[in-house]
């Protein structure tokens, strides 16, 4: 899903399910729901809920490089599972990573140390060592064991057995205590959600050739009219978005009929495409499911303090896929919302091996019972 410029709108639809025996995913791979696959120089991250404090689900993997950029790019999408949490944007999480391309080739040809090195495991890699510590434990106890029975003198023997025992111990219930802890930490339960390959289109595919030939017929004709008068009234398909007068004109009956011009417009955007599950369009303008808050984009980078830019949303079509694998939740949908709107650092600044935060805005769905 490669960022082009003046690019049309990519649209997202879901594919078939991921099925691991079968299937490999890897960073390239745009998917829904299961585990996050992480760049090969990228730290794993587990985000947690800013209301609740659970570990959040991961919703959505998106492929995402930049044109003329030698980086690798992705966008992971996280979400709590909690009742009163999904609709709520600090609930939600969005992490931007990156890796040069020569980083990505590196990490996929190298394999583990050979243990026979006793190459000390990184921060970053302690959960592939965490296996091998039994091993290691057994081949220093044997050490350690050697050492005390190569004394040659008897009456000093059982002295020095105790206090290695002691030292065993000790070790071991260090040892015993950091794995304690690493399961906790690891097996604290964090909701799996069953995995689709996402497939991409051109938002203008969706059209027919008549339906297309059409449209552009129209929007020739508008501004041809534009010109003439001397006004500007605003793409089709583009009005009612900016609270201008043409906008306010176009949407007059439909208001009078649903009250809410901004979801008119929404549904029928959708129409074209309701299966679609992602909405892709970086630079471009968001599609609200409802009148957006002030200053919705507005926030800031976090990492470099640059301005943030709309990249991508998440639309009601993919709620419906949104199901735990283990059969929680009753097989029930574990998120409810209208859209979630992702907005990213205009630069993407990027410093090599942690994840960034970028910023999503949650617009609940006004009438949910529309898709389903």
């Amino acid at each position: 899903m490669a960022s082009r410029a003046e690019e049309l709108t990519l649209v997202g639809l879901c594919d078939v399910e991921i099925d691991s025996k079968r299937h490999t995913c890897s960073f390239l791979t745009n998917k829904v729901g299961g585990l996050p696959d992480w760049s090969p120089v990228t730290s794993r991250r587990s985000p947690r809920c800013g209301r609740c404090g659970a570990p959040l689900a991961h919703v959505l993997q998106v492929y995402c490089p930049l044109e003329a950029s030698r980086y690798h790019r992705n966008l992971h999408v996280f979400a709590c599972t909690g009742a009163e949490c999904s609709g709520r944007s600090d609930c939600w999480k969005v992490l931007r990573s990156q890796c040069l391309e020569e980083e990505a080739a590196v990490g996929r040809t190298s394999s583990r140390p050979d243990p026979a090195q006793e190459a000390p495991p990184s921060a970053t890699d302690w959960c592939d060592t965490a296996d091998d510590w039994g091993v290691m434990e057994e081949e220093e106890e044997e050490g350690w064991g050697g050492g005390v029975k190569d004394r040659q003198v008897p009456e000093e023997a059982a002295a020095p057995e105790t206090e290695a025992a002691g030292e065993v111990d000790v070790s071991g219930q260090l040892q015993d205590l950091r794995l304690v802890d690493s399961q906790e930490e690891e097996e604290e339960e964090v909701p799996v959600l069953r995995a689709f390959f996402i497939s991409v289109v051109d938002e203008s595919d969706l059209c027919g050739e008549e339906d297309d030939d059409d449209l552009r017929h129209a929007q020739r004709l508008l501004r041809e009219y534009e010109r003439r008068e001397g006004v500007v009234v605003g793409e089709l398909e583009d009005g009612g978005g900016g609270g201008g007068g043409g906008g306010e004109e176009k949407y007059e009956k439909t208001r009078a009929r649903h009250g809410d011009a901004v979801f008119s417009r929404f549904m029928k955007k959708i129409s074209l495409c309701p299966q679609q599950i992602l909405r892709y369009c970086r630079g471009g303008r968001p599609l609200f499911v409802s009148e957006p808050p002030a200053g919705v984009a507005a926030t800031a980078c976090g990492s470099c303090g640059g301005t943030r830019t709309f990249e991508l949303q998440l639309m009601p079509a993919l709620v419906s896929l949104l199901r735990r694998t283990d059969g929680g939740g009753g097989g029930e949908a574990e998120l409810e919302f209208g859209t979630v709107l992702v907005y990213t650092c205009r630069n993407s600044c990027w410093t090599s091996g942690s994840a960034v935060e970028e910023f999503c805005s949650v617009q609940t769905d006004p009438d949910q019972q529309l898709f389903r």
